[in-house]
Parts: C-alpha cells; structure tokens; sequence
C-alpha cells in the first residue's frame, strides 16, 4: 500500500514539474505514457505469472524449483523487454501518430517517449524482481527500495529538467532520462536483495526451460486483461469526449482524485496472490480459502473508509483542481456515487490478486473483457448519451460494473478454491 501511494505521489510531482515547461511537453508524457502501459501491462502479466508459480513452490518447500522459475521468468522479462525496446526505436512516431499527437507535440513526444521506452528491459525486469520477492512473502524490500528510488527521482527530475548551479536542464529529455536512472538503480537494488533471499538464483546457470510454457500459459490471460482493459478505456474515453469537453475534464479529475482510493486494494491483491498461492502450495486449502475473504473483507474496511472520506469531501477535492462551478459540481456527482462502489472494488481488486495465486488467470480476465466492453461501453452509451445523465450516467455505469465483477470473482474463488477438500466448514 505504501508502495503504490508513494508512487502515485510521484506521478504527481512528475506531472507538476513537466507542466512548469509548457502544456504541449504535458500532452507528450501524457501520450507517450499511454502507449507505455500498454508495455507495463505485458510486463505485470509475466509478473502475475511468476509469483503464482513461485508462491505454490514456496509454500510446498519446493524452494530450488522456485528458484528455477525465478531464473526463467528473469530471462522471460528481459526477451520481452529487449523485444518492446526495438519496437521503440524504430517505431516511436508512428506509434505516438496513431494516438494522435499533434505536430507541435510531436517532436517532444518522439524523445520523450524514445529515451524512456527503448530501455524497456529495466521496466520489465524491475517489475519481474519486485514479484519474486512479494511471492516469497518479502513485500517490505519492494516497498524500501521503492521508496529511495522515488525519492531519488524527485531530485533528479528537478536537476534534470530545470538544472542547478548554472548547470542548463535537459527540459522534457531531463524528465526522461531521470526515469530512466532511477529504474536502473531499482533493478540493480532488487537483485542484489533476491540474492540475499531464499531465492537467490544466478541468470547464467543452465537449467532446462520447463517452467517457461507454464509462465507463459498463465501470463497470457492477465496479459490479455490488461490488454483489453486498456483498450476498452480508449473507446468509452472516446464516448465521453462526445459528451462534452467539460464532462471529460470532469471525469479525468474525478478519477486523479479517485486513484488514491486504489492504493489499499492493489497492496492487498498482492497479499491475497502471495498468502492464497503459498497455502494451496503447501495443501492448506481451507487456510487459502480463508486468507482470500480475510483479505477481502479488510479490503472493504479500508476502501470503505476511503468511500466515506471521498463523499464527504469530495467539493473540497474537486476545488484543488478547477476554479469551475459547474465542473467541481460534476466531479462531486462522480465521486459521491463512486464512494458507494468502493466496496464491491475491493473484493474485485483481491479476489481477482487471490484468484491469480491460486493459478486462475482466465476468471479476472473474462470479468475486466466483460465489464469494460459490454457493461462500461455500453452503459456510458445508453446512460450517458442516450438518457443524457451525463457525468453520472458514466459513473453509474462504472458502479454496476464493480458490482457484478465482484459477485462474479466472488463465485469463481468460492468454486475454484472453496470446493477444494476441506477448504470450507460450514
């Protein structure tokens, strides 16, 4: 949890910085870290893939297979990594054209985008290193190195971009290249405490590749749902813009403010993976059934306070962004009905994390297909197009759409993991 928010205040000091330079090197990060996480989004996958396997071995005792699964997914991580960056180099402006960059981003966007994306590998790797460590149950070595990497980046950022001491800033290539350092630091910190861990495993050794088809079988479908996920949000972000400027800027501001309330969810998704996998390893199948709605049910305490606190002050909130009457109105509308969903997404956010410990990557993936492009896409059609509710049809429509997730998640863990021997008493 800690992580996660740190990192999001980041991404916040980033944005500010760079905004101090002009708003067209705005819309270059800003696009150029669109087709960025659809990179990250293969990246988590192999990660979800790896600390599944990794947290059954650890559980079961099985601690040199762990580490053969730790050593595949590395080299995994780096082929893909490797794999995105050539695609960079080579591709970097027709990619940031097809999103629609504007000329006079243009020219930005392509050396943002070329400095911080060609070295793809340390992204895929930092994020492979940081689930081999939550999968053996270490999430606070993650959570520390996290923490000095981005406060690093906070310095470099501002040397980097505006200079010091007479010395010129790089202006946006600053930005970039400050990213780029502090996740080469990230990855080199990581793996010097994987070779502190149980795990500790060396890149060169050679033995065999039996684990890679499993990675991959079990990486495909989260990549899928990330895949589909963000796709889906291009097309119902296209819907909203139909609605109006002042709606989507409405919508985008409510969901700035809205992500903070994420930050239990995802911590705990990770505690779900990692406690579900290493008990199912180990054959306590009632211990991992139990673990999953313990995690759920504190998910919803924390989110659910988060609820409250976003109703509650949600004008106040909406007031830091925009000096708009009609616009914080709309924010607050957004906000107050997305306090109601917060429970239903946090069992989603941890049923799907215990799902995917437990080796079911398809549940999640087949909730966020259905979710995003049947119940959002054509909710924010029919709610907020046709019925004209505009800003409320749009969140009303992400409301139902946790909602049935969460029920559907719920049946999939109860049958996948419930129905397992001895996994519930009645």
């Amino acid at each position: 949890m800690i992580e996660n928010l740190l990192q999001t205040v980041v991404g916040f000091v980033d944005t500010l910085f760079v905004s101090k330079i002009g708003l067209n090197e705005v819309t270059a990060v800003g696009v150029s870290n669109t087709i960025l996480n659809v990179y990250i989004a293969i990246f988590l996958a192999i990660g979800v893939g790896t600390s599944s396997m990794i947290a059954k071995r650890v559980g079961a005792g099985k601690i040199e297979e762990a580490r053969q699964i730790a050593r595949q997914s590395t080299w995994l991580s780096i082929i893909a990594g490797l794999l995105f960056g050539i695609i960079t180099l080579f591709f970097a402006e027709p990619l940031l054209r097809i999103m629609g960059a504007e000329p006079e981003v243009l020219s930005s966007g392509v050396v943002y985008f070329r400095i911080v994306a060609v070295p793809s590998i340390f992204i895929s790797v930092m994020t492979v290193f940081g689930s081999i460590l939550r999968s053996a149950g270490d999430t606070k070595t993650p959570m520390k190195v996290g923490i000095w990497i981005n406060l690093v980046h906070i310095i470099l950022d501002y040397v980097l971009i505006f200079g010091i001491s007479g010395i010129p800033g790089l202006g946006i290539a600053g930005a970039a290249l400050a990213t780029v350092l502090v996740r080469i630091i990230g990855c080199f910190a990581l793996y010097k405490y994987i070779r502190k861990s149980p795990l500790s495993f060396s890149l060169f050794k050679k033995d065999g590749n039996e684990f890679t088809k499993p990675l991959l079988k079990l990486s495909g479908p989260a990549a899928a749902e990330r895949l589909i996920m963000r796709l889906g949000q291009v097309l119902y972000m296209g819907l909203i813009v139909r609605i109006g400027t002042e709606v989507y800027a409405a919508h985008t501001i409510a969901g700035n403010i809205e992500i903070f309330s994420y930050m239990p969810g995802y911590g705990l998704a990770i505690a779900a993976t990692t406690l579900v996998g290493q008990y199912l390893g180990a054959n306590r199948h009632r211990d991992a059934y139990q673990f999953g709605i313990y995690t759920s049910a504190v998910a919803v305490v924390f989110m659910g306070i988060a609820g409250v606190l976003l109703f509650v002050l949600a004008p106040i909130a909406a007031a830091w962004f925009t000096g708009e009457q009609g616009v914080i109105d709309m924010v607050t509308t957004a906000l107050r009905i997305d306090a109601f969903a917060q429970p239903f997404l946090a069992v989603g956010l941890v049923l799907a994390g215990a799902l995917q410990g437990a080796g079911d990557t398809k549940s999640p993936m087949y909730s966020t297909a259905i979710g995003m492009w049947l119940i959002r896409v054509i909710g924010v059609y029919v709610l907020g197009i046709q019925l004209d509710l505009g800003i409320a049809g749009i969140w009303l429509s992400i409301a139902i759409d946790l909602a049935i997730r969460a029920v559907f998640l719920f049946y999939r863990f109860r049958k996948t993991v419930g129905s397992m021997p001895e996994a519930v008493s009645e």
